[in-house]
């Protein structure tokens, strides 16, 4: 995203990188008041109640100076590595649905067992995801009015990788990638009434795939009325929503949530903007909203400087970036709202990590 190789550009963008920096240290102010309850819980006797603020310190330092390599790679590199990018996300979904290897948490096997750390493919998938279609879609501008040779291998893949994320099963991953690859596949030009067709069979599959799943129709009912089952299904959203309704304009105060002391499941992960609004308020609630927003409109910007410069891939992946953090945080913000059903997203850049 930040396009070193073109001199007419400036080194990085400083409202980029202000923007993220904040959110990763409200983030980490954050994910210490949320956490220091769950590290007392009975699943963690004897841990310190800093282990999961010092866990996600080392993961965050792992990932500036990941950053900080990556900023250093030509963009070249990532474009020609794309095709090899995907195929190694693909592989390593399917390694993960292997008995044995990959890890059942709640009933979902998403996550592979690396000694000390848990990696979850279906992350790694959304950057490549990315960088795939950044890569496919520069190199078919030509083809985008095409239904066959512009949006059917497209398709195609994704079709994959939509059968393995559902196989986890990880609805919400899935959604995310759609998104990206869309969103991709409309800026890089394609046909209006083949996009136009796309959203509503997409539409129409979702709504398949969530009708053909009690668990998933179960989820939609909690969220129509979570205060029917207010002990059951509505369970995480009522609690959420009291999070909301006890923060008002300016928040019982830091590290002063009640809703975070074993009653708002995954405070520090999914439900971490509940702990937010309950203890920084609409205002603190306002502040983070405010700086995704920015976030996402720089990623855009930054895409289109690169486009005016003939800089196709470029432009595509830092806008797709864009949209993978914002389609990502407004479901994450949505849920946690009430707006949308659970979805099992973390809040890009804040929840806790590693």
């Amino acid at each position: 995203m930040m396009l070193r190789n073109q001199p007419a550009l400036q080194e990085y963008d400083p409202l980029l990188l202000w923007s993220a920096l904040a959110l990763l240290m409200m983030g980490l102010v954050m994910v210490y008041s949320a956490s220091i309850a769950t590290a007392e819980g009975s699943k963690f006797t004897g841990y310190q109640s800093s282990y999961f603020l010092i866990r996600h310190c080392v993961f965050l330092g792992v990932g500036l100076i990941a950053a900080g390599v990556v900023y250093q790679m030509p963009l070249r590199f990532w474009q020609e590595s794309a095709p090899w990018l995907f195929v190694g996300g693909i592989l390593l979904l399917i390694l993960v649905l292997i008995p044995h290897v990959g890890r059942s948490v709640n009933g979902s096997q998403r996550w592979l067992p690396l000694g000390l750390i848990n990696l979850q493919p279906s992350e790694l998938m959304k950057l490549f995801a990315v960088i795939y279609a950044a890569d496919y879609t520069s190199r078919k501008l030509a083809d985008m009015g095409s239904f066959l040779r512009g949006f059917v291998p497209m398709a195609s893949v994704m079709l994959l990788v939509g059968f393995l994320l559902l196989r986890e099963p990880d609805f919400g991953a899935f959604v995310v990638i759609v998104a990206i690859a869309i969103g991709i596949l409309f800026l890089g030009g394609i046909n209006v009434r083949i996009f136009g067709l796309l959203v509503v069979v997409l539409l129409a599959g979702f709504v398949m795939l969530i009708w053909m799943s009690p668990y998933r129709r179960e989820r939609i009912f909690g969220f129509m009325d979570p205060w029917q089952d207010a002990f059951g299904k509505g369970y995480q959203l009522s609690h959420a929503l009291i999070a909301f309704g006890r923060g008002e304009w300016f928040g019982v105060g830091l590290g002063a949530s009640v809703e975070k002391l074993f009653y708002l499941p995954e405070a520090h992960t999914d439900f971490l903007l509940a702990v937010i609004a309950e203890e920084l308020g609409f205002a603190g609630v306002m502040v983070v909203i405010a700086l995704f927003a920015l976030l996402v409109q720089r990623a855009f910007v930054i895409g289109r400087q690169a486009l005016v410069l003939g800089r196709v891939f470029s432009g595509l992946a830092a806008q797709g970036i864009g949209i993978w953090i914002g389609v990502q945080s407004f479901i994450n913000m949505g849920v946690n709202m009430g707006l949308l059903p659970t979805k099992g997203l973390t809040l890009p850049l804040m929840s806790f990590g590693g």
